[in-house]
């Protein structure tokens, strides 16, 4: 088995990044849930879905940082797999959410590489912190980015299949994630750190809406 230099690391680190960050560098792996559903927008409701997807787009970009950054410092390696196994899932949520952004006529968010290089610090440490803490951060990142889902989805307009598909089963494998991180030995994080991912969060999601 082939042994990582730092070199190999710090290039991979920053591969990682550019699929992350520049729109259409990222494949999904699966189908467009939404890819048999019309839809049709008025201007307003587009404008207002557009925002809605730029947020959640933004939130995945922060998952991909979270987790390149704890397999990057995560102890056991079943650990830094299953960090990898996430990332990868999570760039189906970066390829619709960018698709759906394309078909409204809307943009990624400029404030992607301020969110990408926040939650990949947060994520080293919480790794370099311990596995059960890693962990903890990946279920309590998961149930938060759950809540916002659940929020959007409410907020769509009523008419609008196509997002609604995207967002449930993004919140489907968001939860999943969650579960499965608690399921390896995740343990809950200090209410001060909560309250502190809760409001970079709400920074996130103000922001993101309308750049």
């Amino acid at each position: 088995m082939r042994h990582f230099t730092g070199i190999d690391k710090l290039i991979n680190s920053f591969d990682q990044a550019l699929r992350s960050l520049v729109p259409g560098a990222t494949a999904a792996q699966r189908s467009n849930p939404a890819n048999s559903e019309p839809s049709q927008l008025c201007v307003s409701d587009a404008r207002h879905v557009a925002g809605l997807m730029r947020v959640n787009h933004s939130g995945e970009v922060c998952a991909q940082a979270l987790y390149h950054g704890q397999a990057l410092t995560a102890k056991l390696p079943h650990v830094r797999e299953e960090m990898q196994q996430a990332a990868i899932e999570e760039q189906d949520h970066l390829a619709w959410c960018e698709d759906r952004l394309k078909e409204l006529d809307s943009h990624t968010s400029v404030l992607n590489p301020i969110w990408y290089g926040l939650s990949y610090g947060m994520g080293a440490i919480a790794g370099i912190a311990g596995d059960k803490y890693s962990l903890g951060f990946v279920a309590e990142t998961e149930r938060q980015v759950s809540q916002h889902l659940q929020e959007h989805i409410q907020q769509l307009p009523s008419h609008d299949d196509r997002s609604r598909k995207i967002l449930e089963q993004m919140n489907e494998d968001e939860l999943h994630h969650r579960d499965t991180a608690l399921k390896a030995g995740g343990v809950d994080l200090p209410v001060p750190v909560r309250i502190t991912m809760t409001a970079i969060s709400k920074l996130m999601t103000k922001t993101s809406y309308y750049l």
